[in-house]
Formats: structure tokens, C-alpha cells, sequence
């Protein structure tokens, strides 16, 4: 058993610290927020800081928002790199910028630590059933060393390769998912306002090549309008920033992204950024004056 820290225990995190303590691991936890009380009923340490989290563990896990808390968690004072020291294997399961990530490796790697990024895909349904698909950057060593606990958190783990390659497929999941969402509204709208019933539509599809995980959990919700999240809007545009945000930086162009996050900046303009992402068809039936339920 290993002793392993940490850091975020929100939606996503907190349950999967949970399967952490149910296998048998020793886990120090950190969170700005008070840690939840299932943890502490199932053995979970509160540390004061995330520096006494990294000087305490062997691993150190962390599951937060977006590319400054991470940067915060690390760097800040009191942060996981004043209490490093060699050997020692940071993990940044948060789902950020691959360019950041490299950098951050980086200047982990100058305490003698190991670094994979592995952010998942899978919600909060996924973290809570431990079926999550982990997408993994960094050494093999320092995979084989971790892949134990990703297998205690999820079912597809895949080491994609470098450190920050995890991150790059989290960003290409995002881009198929914040898409194929995008075509199912659209589809679905087409239908409705034609004078057909979108979920006999959708029914229809679902037996064919258009079928997908998206049009059967996504396309439901749009038909049924429960909106409650699920995936926030908020976050899958921080998620398609990062992947316009590299494209720039790489001289090149997603226009189908560009035109999925104005969809959601629509969404979020008339106060959306919390609803999920399945809802991006409010921002389709604005512009045509037309609800499909």
C-alpha cells in the first residue's frame, strides 16, 4: 500500500480519493473547502497545506478546476513544491493547458520527482463508479508505478505518451464531445422544427450509424430539457481554450471549436455557464426562435 496525497476533493475528486481509502491506501487529503465527510469516515487524513501533503506522500494526486489552481497547488507558497523531495511522483489529473503542463513537469523534475499528467473523461458519474478513462503523459517508469491506483479510479487508462500527451488527448476528447453535442442539437432542432417529434427522431437514429453515447445520454436531455449538470458549461469552455489556445500557438486552425465555444458563450451570456453541456441546443434555439420541447 502506498501513501498518497490529495488535492481536491470536490465533485470529481472526492470520490475518487474514496475508491483510494476503499483499497487500502493510506491518503492525506488537502482542500480550501472542508474535506468531505465521507472521507474522514473512511480513514482520510486532513493536512493543513498542500506542502505537508507533498512532504507526507509518496505519490501526490491532484484533481482541481484549471491551469492557475494547478499552478497555485504547486508553486504557491506552502505549495507541493516546497515539500518535495526525490522520488517522490507528482500526478495532475485536472484537465489543463498541455503547454503549462510541460512547464510545471519541468521545474518538478528539478527536485528529482517524477511527473505524469493524466487528466480523465467520464464525469462525475465516471468518478463516482470508478469507471473513469485516464489519459496519461509522462515517463513509463513512473506509470508503472502509479497505474495501480488509476486502475482503483477507472477502467481505460492509457499511457498516450510524453509528459503533457495526456493533456492533448483531453483536449481532442473535448473537441469530439463539445462537437458531436453541437451536431445533435442541431439535428434534433432540424427535426422538431420540421414538425417532427425529436425523440421518436431520436429513437430512429439511435439504430444507426449516427448513433453515438452522445445522441443516446445528451440527446435524451435535450428532449427531456434537464439541464442540471452533469458537465458544466463553464468548464468545457475552459477546455476548448485550451484547445484554441494551443492551436494558436501550433499556427493552426479549429473553426469547428471556434464556432462550438460561441455556442457556449451564448449559453453563458444568458446565464448558462451552469448548466450542462447538453444544453448548448439553447444557445441553436435562440437563433431559431424555436424549443424543441
Amino acid at each position: 500500500m502506498m501513501n498518497i496525497g490529495f488535492i481536491g476533493t470536490g465533485i470529481m475528486g472526492a470520490p475518487m480519493a474514496g475508491h483510494l481509502l476503499d483499497a487500502g491506501h493510506s491518503v492525506l487529503v488537502y482542500d480550501r473547502s472542508d474535506t468531505p465527510k465521507m472521507l474522514t469516515e473512511k480513514g482520510a487524513v486532513r493536512a493543513q497545506s498542500s506542502r505537508a501533503v507533498a512532504e507526507r506522500s509518496d505519490v501526490i494526486i491532484i484533481m482541481v478546476p484549471d491551469t492557475p489552481h494547478v499552478q497555485a497547488v504547486l508553486f504557491d507558497e506552502a505549495g507541493v513544491f516546497e515539500g518535495l523531495s526525490a522520488g517522490k511522483i507528482v500526478v495532475d489529473m485536472s484537465s489543463i493547458s498541455p503547454i503549462a503542463t510541460k512547464e510545471f513537469a519541468a521545474r518538478v523534475a528539478e527536485k528529482g520527482c517524477g511527473y505524469l499528467d493524466a487528466p480523465v473523461s467520464g464525469g462525475e458519474v465516471g468518478a463516482q463508479q470508478a469507471t473513469l478513462s485516464i489519459m496519461v503523459g509522462g515517463n513509463p517508469s513512473d506509470f508503472d508505478v502509479v497505474k495501480p491506483l488509476f486502475e482503483t479510479m477507472g477502467k481505460n487508462i492509457t499511457l498516450v505518451g510524453s509528459v503533457g500527451d495526456g493533456q492533448t488527448a483531453k483536449v481532442a476528447n473535448q473537441i469530439v464531445v463539445g462537437l458531436t453535442i453541437e451536431a445533435v442539437a442541431e439535428a434534433l432542432l432540424f427535426a422538431s422544427r420540421a414538425g417532427a417529434d425529436p425523440a421518436r427522431v431520436r429513437e430512429a437514429l439511435m439504430g444507426g450509424f449516427a448513433s453515438s453515447r452522445i445522441l443516446e445520454l445528451h440527446g435524451d436531455r435535450m428532449v427531456k430539457r434537464t439541464f442540471d449538470p452533469g458537465f458544466r458549461i463553464e468548464l468545457h469552455q475552459k477546455d476548448l481554450n485550451n484547445a484554441l489556445d494551443s492551436a494558436r500557438k501550433l499556427d493552426m486552425a479549429l473553426p469547428a471549436t471556434a464556432l462550438c465555444q460561441q455556442l457556449f458563450s451564448m449559453c453563458a451570456a444568458h446565464g448558462g455557464k451552469a448548466w450542462d453541456h447538453s444544453a448548448l441546443i439553447r444557445a441553436l434555439e435562440i437563433q431559431a426562435d424555436h424549443q424543441i420541447g
